[in-house]
């Protein structure tokens, strides 16, 4: 059996100098991908030098005409990755980078399965940070934050997890993705721009019967802190609400669920002129209203074909 053909998909914007470490951690790895494909979601710093700069072998840079989100970046970079006929695609952000060993890892995982495998985040210092979530409760209307385990916090350590663990809940930082999954499920939904769309993704793949699996050996490291206290009253605030509430209209296992996002908007409401004031309010009201018209997942993410586009 010949082995399997894997691509990377990187997405980036403004930030070349972590860029430039992640593609020379690609170059370091002991198994090399076949393709790696860079999305320059139009970035205005010194991406395109960096990149012009790059000899990795199998290299193909796609420059966006605008910034896509890491969202559109990822459905563009998986229907190409797919329509060249890669077996398996490494779905990776700019700020991370792989340890040597971490694809010949994950494959030896997958090895015969079409399940999806995730590599297990640390920070530099090598601690733990994997935030993955082991459950990621859509049943109980009153888990105001659906994601109640999460590898982190459930075993401190890497040494203390099992060598391969069910995962609910990703982020594509290392996620690597079967073709079979991409056939039967089809691409990121980029209208969720940013946040919650690898979520969204991980839901249907595991709901058209593929395991997720977080692969205890194979490391990735985070070249920056986690920062999950966003500004809700800012920009980001309106697509973290916005794509929250997507999550539970289209995913609620009971009415209870899929109506939460009415009373979230509500609490926030309440507690806005003590917290997160008339910002944060604008923003889970826009939220909540444009989340109705992205109930279902759109055709463009439904299926891989060249059919499939960002409209």
């Amino acid at each position: 059996m010949s082995p399997e053909s894997v691509a990377v998909v990187v997405v980036t914007y403004n930030r070349a100098d972590l860029l430039a470490g992640m593609l020379a951690g690609l170059a370091g790895l002991d198994r090399a991908p076949d393709e790696v494909l860079v999305i320059d979601n139009a970035s205005t710093d010194h991406t395109p030098e960096v990149l012009r700069g790059c000899d990795l072998p199998g290299l193909r840079v796609v420059r966006s005409e605008e910034n896509l989100g890491g969202a559109g970046g990822f459905h563009l970079g998986l229907r190409l990755a797919h329509e060249a006929g890669h077996d398996r695609v490494w779905l990776m952000d700019d700020d991370v980078v792989p340890a040597p060993d971490c694809l010949d890892v994950l494959l030896a995982a997958g090895e015969g399965s079409t399940d999806a495998l995730m590599a297990v985040r640390e920070d530099r210092s090598g601690a733990l940070v994997e935030k993955a979530a082991l459950r990621f409760d859509l049943r109980n209307p009153l888990a105001i934050k659906p994601k109640t385990a999460m590898v982190e916090t459930t075993y401190g350590t890497r040494a203390a997890m099992p060598e391969r663990v069910a995962l609910e809940n990703v982020a594509f930082e290392g996620f690597l993705v079967h073709r079979a999954t991409v056939d039967a499920i089809g691409l990121p939904d980029p209208s969720f721009f940013i946040f919650y769309d690898d979520c969204d993704y991980a839901i249907r793949a595991r709901r058209a019967g593929f395991g997720i699996w977080g692969v205890r050996d194979a490391r990735l490291v985070r070249q920056l802190d986690f920062d999950q206290q966003h500004d809700l009253a800012g920009w980001k605030g309106f697509y973290m609400f916005r794509n929250l509430f997507v999550v539970h209209q289209r995913y609620g296992e009971n009415l209870a669920v899929r109506l939460k996002p009415w009373l979230i908007t509500l609490v926030v409401l309440l507690l806005s002129p003590v917290q997160g004031g008339r910002g944060q309010a604008r923003n889970v009201v826009r939220a909540l209203r444009s989340s109705r018209g992205m109930r279902h997942v759109p055709d463009s993410a439904r299926r891989a074909g060249p059919t499939a586009s960002l409209q």
